[in-house]
């Protein structure tokens, strides 16, 4: 039998990225909490953590944080129907890992309702959409928005649609590096934004202009301030069309090649055993989300 105050000690661990604010959130001491991780690393005969800065589960760890994202999901289930069990009356937390320019666009949008509806709190961990399943496959999440298909075991993956984005800069911009007009040849050569090492927007861009060589390029890893930058002309980027409506219909920001959209998939993945909560998130997201998302 599993001691679910030893696996719950272990998921504080992990989501709160170390033993103190673990102990805060659990209202335990830290050695408290570090007593049951070593008791719980005796029964399963092997690490759990990796002692690192954060900590990380190890491959046993990782299937025993499945285990417990999926547990508390249809413990609620059980909750709705024998309401005598819900001893705190606490709303439910799921944890979900997205990207940063679906936060900053359409997300809210698209779940406030639902989390308000369904007395939900949502603890997000912002993800590039090209490693956001590492979360899910860490046992750290019990769904993400990523750019891909295949899930991980276990798992379903929905497609809801496309960001899409557009290569902008500023007009100052522009006028510094092309006074004659575009010319790609020049792209590799001027300034570029990157939201991250994991952001390969700007790589695939210019391939499709046939330039496969390194650029130059700024390292950005927000999505508020990756605008803020193409704005005051740092560099040129690619920004989601959601993001940049009121800034293209004033001219604050142009496309530096006319009509070279890059659409980027979301797949939304899913425990398959995640309870009826999870199950309702997904198909209110597969409802809604085409609001904001383009059809593939």
């Amino acid at each position: 039998m599993f001691d679910y105050k030893l696996l719950s000690a272990l998921a504080a661990v992990i989501e709160q990225a170390g033993f103190e604010r673990a102990a805060q959130v659990l209202g335990l001491s830290q050695s408290a909490i570090s007593q049951r991780i070593k008791l719980l690393e005796a029964r399963v005969g092997q690490p759990v953590l990796v002692r690192a800065n954060p900590p990380s589960p190890t491959d046993v760890g990782r299937r025993l944080l499945n285990h417990v994202q999926q547990v508390r999901l249809l413990e609620r289930d059980l909750q709705s129907q024998v309401p005598a069990l819900d001893e705190e009356g606490m709303p439910e937390r799921l944890r979900i890992a997205l990207n940063a320019d679906s936060l900053a666009t359409w997300w809210a949008a698209a779940a406030g309702e639902f989390c308000a509806d369904q007395q939900v709190l949502l603890d997000l961990v912002v993800e590039d959409q090209e490693v956001g399943l590492k979360r899910m496959r860490a046992g750290e999440v019990a769904a993400c928005l990523c750019g891909s298909e295949r899930p991980v075991a276990g798992a379903r993956s929905l497609l809801l649609g496309a960001m899409r984005y557009r290569a902008l800069a500023s007009p100052a911009f522009m006028a510094r590096y092309f006074p004659s007009g575009f010319d790609a040849g020049r792209l590799s050569r001027t300034p570029a934004l990157v939201f991250g090492p994991d952001d390969f927007l700007q790589h695939r861009y210019l391939a499709s202009l046939g330039i496969e060589d390194g650029f130059l390029h700024h390292l950005c890893p927000s999505s508020e301030g990756f605008l803020r930058m193409t704005e005051a002309g740092l560099g040129w980027g690619l920004v989601p069309e959601l993001q940049v409506r009121d800034q293209l219909a004033s001219g604050r920001l142009v496309e530096i090649s006319a009509d070279k959209p890059i659409d980027v998939p979301l797949y939304w993945h899913h425990w398959r055993n995640g309870g009826q909560l999870l199950g309702q998130l997904t198909e209110h997201l597969r409802l809604t989300a085409g609001q904001w998302l383009v059809p593939l």
